[in-house]
């Protein structure tokens, strides 16, 4: 009895394993080979919230001015006068005239969240009812935004796009890669076709209107805009869409930093969402692996050769996927991988030993809600 149910458990692990990235696979290919004919796209405001330089800030702000869009306005926005970003935007905003483009100053703090605060002066300033909000390391190509204008449909109240890395620099580069794009997109992709689908930061649109009803307070609600996106819009009887993914570079990335981005995020889903972030504990091969070893026990078998070939399976359904979806391999796959789901379970397990992190020198306390200014820490602090 107990070695067929070890072989069962095992088995159903590895079929969602695989069933999960066939299903990221078709919905990244519909996406990228999917137009939907529209008679007259809306105009709409563009939001890129900045904060400091990064890696390819050059790449990512003039890629905003090449949108293939009929009528839209862009905004920068930027907390601090100081920052050092905005003699980068300037020179692409003077590169650029044809485009409608402003640089935006200013901190509104309504809420514990520094990157929903400097967003909020574009919602002020936006002067059409579509508006996406796009973060700064995004690689917008030009049909972004006909991409989740196409996503729209008359029951959504938000498209998303969630981030897949690309052009990672070294190991932490591909070891983000294996985070962002295999698993944590993969996931979304399923959650979003089975009718349940979460808002990711990364990329948002909205109708103007929606955020008017409570001059965006309601993405202050929780410690993260995308989790009060989701919220808000369920609340509104609507849905959350995915979209294509939103093109990362990543460059070079150190492990620490890597491992601090995905603890950040993991306290996020533990606060905002408890019920469904208990399951990530077993959505990585620790369990699973563990699980076909007892069940090689219990039948007899060779331990190490049916651990490693059932290892194999799994990890080469995901090197599979990743290259049928253009997204980066390469000789760190692998063990970007492995090493991913060896800190999965301790990013798991952190989420509950923490309530606060730190996002940009911003340093966040989660019992904290609204109508709070962030505690801003110097670099290095």
């Amino acid at each position: 009895m107990l070695p067929s149910f070890l072989c069962a458990l095992a088995g159903f692990f590895l079929t969602v394993q695989v069933a999960t990235l066939a299903i990221a696979w078709w919905r990244c290919r519909r996406s990228a080979a999917w137009h939907r004919a529209e008679t007259a796209l809306p105009a709409m405001t563009v939001v890129r919230p900045l904060c400091g330089l990064e890696t390819f800030s050059r790449e990512t702000l003039n890629a905003s001015f090449a949108l293939d869009y009929p009528v839209f306005e862009l905004f920068f926005c930027v907390a601090r006068a100081d920052d050092p970003i905005i003699p980068l935007v300037d020179a692409a905003i003077a590169a650029h005239p044809h485009v409608r483009a402003r640089l935006l100053i200013g901190d509104d703090p309504i809420s514990i969240n520094p990157k929903l605060n400097n967003m909020v002066k574009a919602w002020r300033a936006a002067s059409y009812e579509r508006i996406a909000f796009i973060d700064s390391n995004v690689l917008v190509t030009p049909d972004f935004a006909r991409r989740l204008i196409a996503s729209w449909r008359d029951d959504t109240g938000c498209v998303a796009a969630p981030p897949v890395g690309t052009q990672p620099g070294n190991f932490g580069g591909h070891l983000e890669c294996a985070f962002l794009n295999t698993y944590e997109a993969r996931w979304q992709y399923v959650v979003d076709t089975i009718g349940n689908g979460f808002a990711q930061g990364k990329t948002l649109l909205y109708r103007k209107s929606d955020l008017d009803r409570s001059s965006m307070r309601e993405l202050a609600a929780e410690p993260a805009e995308d989790a009060a996106t989701t919220k808000m819009v369920r609340a509104m009887g609507l849905r959350v869409r995915l979209a294509q993914p939103s093109p990362q570079p990543l460059g070079p990335r150190k492990v620490a930093e890597v491992w601090s981005r995905q603890l950040r995020w993991a306290r996020l889903r533990r606060a905002t969402f408890p019920l469904e972030f208990l399951p990530e504990i077993f959505s990585g091969t620790m369990i699973p692996a563990l699980t076909a070893a007892a069940a090689a026990v219990a039948m007899d078998w060779p331990v190490a050769t049916a651990t490693l070939a059932y290892v194999g399976i799994w990890y080469a359904a995901e090197i599979t996927t990743a290259a049928a979806c253009r997204w980066p391999v390469g000789w760190a796959s692998l063990p970007a991988l492995v090493t991913r789901d060896i800190m999965m379970p301790a990013v798991w397990i952190g989420a509950f030993t923490g309530r606060s992190f730190t996002w940009k020198g911003n340093a966040v306390q989660m019992e904290d809600r609204r109508n709070r200014r962030p505690v801003v820490e110097t670099e290095g602090a």
